[in-house]
């Protein structure tokens, strides 16, 4: 408390930046097979936010999917907000190069496709991939989205070490940087609290992906 500039290297050592391409291959199927065929059946143009963006492999896997979906739609477009609170794994993650464990997971195709072998042995995202993200230093209890009126909220396995009430202040964020029926996907073990779950509709409950629903106008007093 007496030492701000000691606040933030905290944070960032609390913060789990373990992560894997696909994490949660459910997930990303629906991302795939119904979240984007759903926004795009509703405009040519989206916008994601992937919160908590680590060390790169979620916002780089959210660009192989919208890379699919854009490659044979050339009147759609996206782009990716990719944020974090740790300056050193944005870095890391802006610069788009992994190391071969972390991308052995991923089907040959796909790493031919969107990854260059580099000659020390790196794999580096090709640049088609790179356009579609945007990179921004963002504290997720600053109260305000770097980004407004966004189809679909990426924050998952993040919030580990919020309190309730900073789990339901980040809800209500989510909820106004989204626009009417956005996607809001959390970790496989986050929940609503009950102080915000009538702000979101379950869509695929297992797989914690929630829809926006508008707030409920309040009555006024009778006179």
């Amino acid at each position: 408390k007496n030492h701000p500039q000691e606040t933030e290297p905290l944070r960032n050592a609390l913060t789990i930046n373990v992560t894997d391409f696909f994490r949660d291959k459910e997930v990303w199927d629906e991302v795939k097979n119904v979240i984007l065929p759903a926004l795009f059946s509703q405009k040519k143009r989206i916008s994601i936010w992937c919160a908590g963006s680590s060390t790169g492999e979620e916002p780089y896997t959210l660009a192989i999917l919208l890379h699919e979906a854009l490659v044979n739609h050339k009147d759609w477009s996206g782009v990716i907000t990719a944020t974090d609170i740790d300056e050193v794994v944005l870095a890391k993650a802006k610069a788009g190069i992994f190391e071969e464990k972390a991308i052995q997971k991923l089907p040959t195709v796909l790493v031919q496709r969107h990854f260059t072998k580099r000659p020390d042995g790196l794999y580096e995202a090709k640049p088609h991939l790179k356009e579609l993200l945007r990179f921004r230093h963002h504290d997720l209890m600053s109260g305000f989205p770097p980004v407004r009126y966004v189809d679909l909220i990426t924050c998952r396995n993040v919030t580990i070490y919020f309190t309730e009430k900073q789990k339901d202040d980040l809800a209500r964020m989510f909820h106004a940087a989204l626009v009417s029926d956005g996607f809001y996907i959390m970790g496989k073990t986050e929940y609503l609290g009950r102080q915000v779950e009538d702000l979101f509709a379950p869509r695929n409950p297992t797989q914690k992906v929630f829809v926006k629903k508008e707030k409920p106008l309040q009555s006024r007093p009778a006179q």
